[in-house]
């Protein structure tokens, strides 16, 4: 599956439209204070801890929007947008989106 950031792809023509797909994922209070407590392990500005939870943060959203698009008959998705927000209670809790439009290149 070809994920781009772009509304096309370079050297395929897209063949058929099959609609706005995402993929969504939360991370519970207990990940991301383990999230929020790495950052005292700041190293040269950056901390492992809070990479490594965006990171699966984003594979995961991008795997549930690719699964969906493989659903609607897709083998590539476009225009592929990535969000985070923090959300629930005191803000306890992470939300990561995918987002792009499932097509049919050849």
């Amino acid at each position: 599956m070809i994920v781009s950031t772009t509304d096309s792809i370079e050297g395929k023509r897209i063949v058929a439209y099959h609609g706005i797909v995402s993929g969504e994922t939360i991370f519970g209070a207990n990940v991301f204070r383990d999230f929020f407590a790495g950052i005292r392990d700041l190293v040269g500005g950056r901390s492992g801890s809070y990479e490594k939870v965006l990171s699966e943060g984003k594979e995961t959203a991008i795997e549930d929007m690719v699964a969906r698009a493989e659903q609607a008959g897709a083998n590539a998705v476009i225009g592929c947008d990535l969000d985070y927000e923090a959300i629930g209670q005191n803000s306890s809790m992470l939300m990561v989106v995918a987002s792009g439009t499932a097509v049919t290149v050849e």
